[in-house]
Parts: structure tokens; C-alpha cells; sequence
């Protein structure tokens, strides 16, 4: 081939689109080949040659056991081409009773714990299949699926197990591929059998009534299910959802009083080892005040005491505080995302899951009678063959002897086709005598009734849908809730009953004294500190605010931005260090500075202005920030800010400008808001408002002078209203216009 002719078969592409194509193809791989099951079997393809390649090496429930090794040495090298600790790691959790409701594989050896340790090498540890397994590997052998080579071509594997069980829906399945997910939640076999057998009576039956009989997951590790029946069902009708899941739990009384919570089960895909170092962590850092001590006393079943701090607990508030910050209480996502009967990502609901599991079982149901009918129509051929050999057994005799080619021979003299000469000449000595006559005209009417009641069965679809009855009848009995396994474990309530878990209850009450620096640093010291005990500060920083409070308060922040924050005491820094940065709790800003910091008092009301003495009143329940970002109240534009959040305690309001103007006026000319610019306090020509207070009337008008406190009775000429500018203070008023 010449050079140019070469050069004429480079295709130019762009860079993304070759790229593309390649991520798409990357992406179907991970989707198809590895990340979600099928809805037929509910297997995904390495679980699916686990299984096929473990019937392969016969490791039925009846035969011993054989080294994992072994069997991921044939999973690897005939049908899955990746690495060993993938499909050990499929095969281990296939084993683990705490993983899978419904365990396909029998382990002996250490096969991992609920504490989250690991299972003991491959080499080490041995399996077979369980009966449960064997029930997803009936028919495989009678033409039941469809098979395909294997990467490298020599051998085959089954693209889907016939699947005598909802295996997908009694295992659940998870799984991360690109771009999409799957979790679905165990759940009990004959629950899921009894709602097959409605959608077998019609197909049309509401989700309503399949959930009656099926309400719910049922996990391995038990548990109880905590929530409402019209969340259940939104999620099973779209195949999305979230529920919640809790541990289970009772109280063992010890006498005297004494008590101590017992748990006995844990939610699902939760380590308890994790959980229990997660409740010694919040013991010890006294995030749970109620809690007292914590122990592992389990052996094979889960038994966790959790003790009170005192007998006076109430042994519902101290679980509910411990769902609310542990794995005690977890949420299980549904997200039902399956591949089709066509491979196609599909999320689904429970009813769409249970039909496509029953039209698989048509189609298994016929492809297995069908390839039965194929065998019977043989077999009835030969015997056919047979019966004329006995009827003409002297010519017979002679043509095998005398002919050169006795099997024309035979075909012509008796018409038989090809199938029956061959067996004729095959059959052996023995077989001509009187007895075996009997036995095969006994077998040949057998199989000629089998024949018309297998084509009955596949001529109708009634007879059909008997039968698959018939086959889901007899799962129910085998592993339904009257065997060990079968059993529901995990109890389905509704939600449960609100508990108002206040601060106080999940944090150990302790008094401390709460400092701010001037940069905005603030920490807390154990115990009530007051002025007079020195504080260190970094280098050009120093205090600007110093209140007492408890650990269970929560602090309020005011900012020139006009937004309140809200800090929890017991999340300050403490100890003898500098702190932390408050705008590390708080997103207020390098541009705004603090205004306000105090205890927040639900009962209380604060007023609130701005530079251009706008401002109003403000409850503090309505001040509360949920987020870092804080809550906006006093609404400021540049170059305004917020400078003034004083208590109003009083009926009566003084303001001073920069213009050293004083004005007093009655507190109810101010509007009480949640949010706002306010109204106008005090009108100013030029300048700023300097300062505030709230106060009683009748009790004058105080304002510190250097370290004494100094009070004005007679007020009267000050007096005015809201709105006015003032007029000049009262001799001896401080300078710096500061009450």
C-alpha cells in the first residue's frame, strides 16, 4: 500500500468530541458492566459470576466447603477481568448476615464483623452457596437465560439468573456509578411474596394495597422504622425517598432506683464500634449533660448499656439526645435506579419492580418447559425407534448382521428417521429383553401425557399464571416467616413523638466569663472572672467586651451591618489561649465591625439604630440567626451602619448626637419590628448619632462621671418628641457624649 492511500484513512476529530465519545462509552461500562443490578435478579455481574462460577464448582448447600481463593481464582480467570480484592470483597459481603438480609453465600472462617473489622484473608477462609442462593440458580441448566461469551471468549456466562426470588428487592442493592446511584433497602421475603400474588391476581393493584402486605424495609440488623405512612409511600410510588431508622431499645431496671438503658439493636450499615467511640467522644466532651457511662458488652448479639447521669433522667429525653448526635438514628436513602430487562437505567417503584421480577418469571416458566417439551419430543422419538425394534426384532437382528450398512438399511425396511436408526444400532444387548419392553411403552406414555400438559401450560396463560403462583407459593413456604430467617426484624412506627430538646439538656451547665477582644478575638474562661483579673492579649489588641454567661446560653452579636449572630457558649474557644476569630463563627465581614455582644434573653426587647438616628424596637426571640450569615433586622445602606443595640428597659428614651444635642421622649412613640429602617428618632443638620438609653422617667437621667454615677432629676426642659433634634445637654454631661 502506497503512502498516499495510508495518509487517506486519517480521520481529523476534534479533541471533545473524541473525548466525549470515549467518557460516554467509560460511563456505560461503569453503569452496565459494574455499578447497578438488574431488576430480574437483582445482581450486579460480578455478584452474578460469584454465584455461577461457585455452581460451577459444585458448592451446593449438601457439599463441603472450598477456599475463597479458589473461588476468586475462578471468577477471575474465566469470567471477571479485574483485580482479586474486588470480588472477595463482593464475596465477603455476600457471607455477612449483618450486610444481606438474605446471605447467598455460606462462609466458614472469619468473614468480618458489625464492628467494621475486615474479613481474614482469602486463603484463610472457605464458602459455599446457601439455599437461598440455589433457589436463583434453578433452571440455568434447561435454557432458562440467555448466555454470552466470556472477555476472552472461552467460555460463557449467563447474562441474568432465572431468579426464583425477588432477589432484589429482599437484598436491596447500592452502588455509585458515573453520574447516577442506586440504594435500595432489604426487605422480607414473604411480604414480597404476597405482594406478587396480588399483582398475579391483577395487575393493576394500587400501591396502597401492596403496601399493606409489604409496609416496609426490613433490615438485617432489625431496628425500628420511624416514620410516617404517607412518606413510605410517596417513597416506594416514585422510587425516591428518605427514611428514618432508629436502634432498639428498652430499660433494665437494677433496683434501688437504678436503671440503665439496654441496645439492642443498631441501624443498618452501622459499625458499632464507630457509634460507641462517636458516644464516649460526646461523653467526654460533655455534649450530652443526661448521659453518664457507656459499655460494650456484646458477644454475638448487640448489647450496649448506656447509664444516666442520675436516676431522675428521663430515659426518653437521654435516647432522643442521642438519635439527635449519633448514628443511633440514621436516614436511609431511596433511590430505587435499576437496569431494565434492556439494560437501561430506570428508577422505579415497588409495584413496577415486582412486575418486571413476574415477567421474568413468565419468561423463565417458558423457556424451561419449552426446552423440556424439546427433550420429551426427542426422547419419545427414539422410544418410538425402539418399540418398532421389538415388534420386528428377528429382521432387526438379521440386517445388523447380513447388511453392509444396517442403518439405511433399517431406515428403508421401517421408516425410521435418522435419530431412531442411530439408537437402534446403539442400544445394547440387554436392553431386548421382555422386561425392558414393559418399561419403555410405561415411559413412553409418560412422556406423551407430559408433552400435552406442558403444551397446554404454554398455550395458556392462565395455566401459566397458576403454575408461577404455584412456584411463589412454594418460596413463601420455604423461606417465609415460619423459618428462623424469615422473621421480620425490623418494626415499622410512625414518627415519634416531638421531644423539645433544649441547650440545657445537651450541655452540661457550667458558669464562664465570655471575652472579645477589640480585633474581634473571643474566648471563654472557666468560672466568673470580673475586671479586676488581668487577661492576656496579643501585641496592640485589647478587651472590648467582658459579660458572664453559662454554657448552655446562646450569644448574640451585633454588627454595623445591621445583622444579629447567633454563637453558642459551649463552641467558644477556651482555656488559656487568645481565642478564636469571631468572624470564623460569624460571616460578618472585614468592612462591618461588632456593635453589640450580650446573653440572649427571650423575654427581653432591644432597640436598635442606626448612624442617622432611624431606628425601632425588636423582641429577641425575633433576632435568632440559624446560619452563619446571621439574620438581617436593621436595614443600613452605605455609608450608614448600625451603631446603637441597647436593652429597652424603661419608658422613656434619651438620644445625644455628635452635635451635642440632647433629646428625651416617651419609648411608645417607637414602633415595635421584626425588620426595617425604623422611624426618626432625632433629627441632626450635621453629624451622627452618639449615644442611647432606655430608662425610667421618674427615676432621672444617669450617665457615668470618670468612676462614679451621676443622676439628673429635674429633666423636664429636655423632654419632647420623637423626631425633634434636642437641645443642649445639663452641666457636667461628658464630653465624649456617652451615657
Amino acid at each position: 500500500m502506497s503512502k498516499s492511500k495510508k495518509l487517506s484513512k486519517v480521520e481529523t476529530i476534534a479533541l471533545s468530541d473524541a473525548l466525549g465519545e470515549r467518557y460516554l462509552a467509560y460511563a456505560l461500562s461503569t453503569i452496565t458492566s459494574r455499578s447497578l443490578p438488574d431488576v430480574r435478579d437483582g445482581l450486579k455481574p460480578v455478584q452474578r459470576r460469584l454465584l455461577f462460577a461457585m455452581r460451577e464448582l459444585k458448592l451446593d448447600p449438601k457439599s463441603g466447603h472450598k477456599k475463597c481463593a479458589r473461588v476468586v481464582g475462578d471468577v477471575i480467570g474465566k469470567f471477571h477481568p479485574h483485580g482479586d480484592t474486588a470480588v472477595y470483597d463482593a464475596l465477603v459481603r455476600l457471607a455477612q448476615s449483618f450486610s444481606v438480609r438474605w446471605p447467598l453465600v455460606e462462609g466458614h472462617g472469619n468473614f468480618g464483623n458489625i464492628d467494621g473489622d475486615n474479613a481474614a484473608a482469602m486463603r484463610y477462609t472457605e464458602a459455599r452457596l446457601t439455599d437461598f442462593a440455589t433457589s436463583l440458580l434453578e433452571g440455568i441448566s434447561e435454557d432458562a437465560v440467555d448466555f454470552r461469551n466470556t472477555y476472552d471468549g472461552q467460555e460463557e456466562e449467563p447474562l441474568v439468573l432465572p431468579a426464583a426470588v425477588p432477589n432484589l428487592l429482599c437484598n436491596g442493592a447500592s452502588g455509585i456509578a458515573v453520574g447516577l446511584a442506586t440504594n435500595i433497602p432489604p426487605h422480607n421475603l414473604e411480604e414480597l411474596c404476597e405482594a406478587i400474588l396480588l399483582l398475579l391476581q391483577n395487575q393493576r393493584t394500587a400501591i396502597d394495597d401492596l403496601l399493606k402486605v409489604c409496609p416496609g424495609p426490613d433490615f438485617p440488623t432489625g431496628g425500628v422504622l420511624v416514620e410516617s405512612a404517607a412518606l413510605i409511600r410517596d417513597a416506594y410510588k416514585s422510587g425516591r425517598g428518605s427514611l428514618r431508622l432508629r436502634a432498639r431499645w428498652e430499660v433494665e431496671k437494677l433496683g434501688r432506683g437504678q436503671w440503665q438503658i439496654i441496645v439492642t439493636e443498631i441501624p443498618y450499615q452501622v459499625q458499632k464500634s464507630k457509634l460507641i467511640e462517636r458516644i464516649a467522644e460526646l461523653l467526654e466532651n460533655r455534649k450530652i449533660a443526661l448521659l453518664g457511662d457507656v459499655s460494650d458488652e456484646s458477644a454475638e448479639d448487640v448489647r450496649i448499656l448506656l447509664g444516666p447521669k442520675n436516676r431522675s433522667v428521663d430515659p426518653a429525653i437521654l435516647m432522643e439526645m442521642l438519635f439527635k448526635q449519633t448514628d443511633l438514628e440514621v436516614r436511609i436513602g431511596l433511590n430505587m435506579n435499576v437496569l431494565d430487562a434492556d439494560s437501561v437505567p430506570k428508577i422505579m417503584g415497588l409495584r413496577e419492580m415486582l412486575l418486571a421480577f413476574i415477567a421474568h418469571r413468565y419468561s423463565v416458566l417458558q423457556r424451561i418447559n419449552s426446552h423440556r417439551l424439546k427433550k420429551i419430543i426427542d426422547r419419545i422419538n427414539v422410544l418410538e425407534g425402539y418399540l418398532i425394534v421389538y415388534l420386528n426384532l428377528d429382521k432387526v437382528i438379521r440386517i445388523i448382521r447380513e447388511e453392509d450398512e444396517p442403518k439405511k438399511k433399517l431406515m428403508k425396511t421401517f421408516k425410521l428417521n435418522d435419530l431412531q436408526a442411530e439408537s437402534v444400532l446403539n442400544m445394547r444387548l440387554r436392553s431386548l429383553r421382555k422386561l425392558e419392553e414393559v418399561e419403555l411403552k410405561r415411559e413412553h406414555k409418560g412422556l406423551r401425557d407430559e408433552k400435552q400438559q406442558i403444551q397446554r401450560l404454554l398455550a395458556s396463560k392462565t395455566r401459566q399464571k397458576t403454575a408461577l403462583r404455584n412456584e411463589i407459593q412454594n418460596i413463601k413456604k420455604r423461606f417465609g416467616k415460619s423459618s428462623k430467617i424469615g422473621i421480620r426484624r425490623t418494626e415499622i412506627f410512625g414518627p415519634p413523638k416531638s421531644v423539645d430538646l433544649s441547650v440545657e439538656l445537651l450541655v452540661e451547665r457550667e458558669p464562664v466569663t465570655v471575652i472579645c477582644s477589640d480585633k474581634g478575638w473571643v474566648r471563654t474562661i472557666k468560672g466568673h472572672v470580673d475586671e479586676q483579673t488581668e487577661v492576656r492579649y496579643k501585641e496592640g489588641d485589647k478587651e472590648r467586651f467582658r459579660f458572664f454567661a453559662e454554657t448552655t446560653d446562646k450569644l448574640i452579636l451585633f454588627a454595623t451591618n445591621g445583622r444579629f449572630y447567633t454563637l453558642l457558649a459551649d463552641k467558644l474557644s477556651s482555656g488559656r489561649g487568645y481565642g478564636e476569630p469571631i468572624r470564623l463563627m460569624a460571616d460578618i465581614g472585614n468592612e462591618n465591625d461588632i456593635v453589640s455582644f450580650f446573653v440572649y434573653d427571650q423575654k427581653s426587647r432591644l432597640l436598635v439604630v442606626s448612624d442617622d438616628g432611624r431606628g425601632f424596637f425588636v423582641d429577641e426571640k425575633n433576632i435568632i440567626a440559624q446560619t452563619k450569615s446571621g439574620k438581617q433586622v436593621l436595614n443600613v445602606k452605605d455609608p450608614l451602619k448600625a451603631s446603637i443595640c441597647i436593652p429597652a428597659i424603661g419608658d422613656s428614651v434619651a438620644l445625644i448626637g455628635e452635635n451635642r444635642k440632647l433629646l428625651i421622649f416617651r419609648s411608645d412613640e417607637i414602633p415595635i419590628m421584626n425588620r426595617g429602617r425604623g422611624v426618626i428618632l432625632q433629627r441632626y443638620r450635621d453629624g451622627k448619632i452618639s449615644d442611647a438609653q432606655v430608662f425610667n422617667l421618674s427615676d432621672g437621667l444617669s450617665w457615668r462621671s470618670g468612676k462614679s454615677q451621676r443622676t439628673e432629676a429635674d429633666i423636664s426642659g429636655w423632654v419632647g418628641k420623637r423626631g425633634q433634634s434636642g437641645r443642649l445637654p445639663p452641666k457636667g454631661f461628658p464630653r465624649n457624649n456617652l451615657f
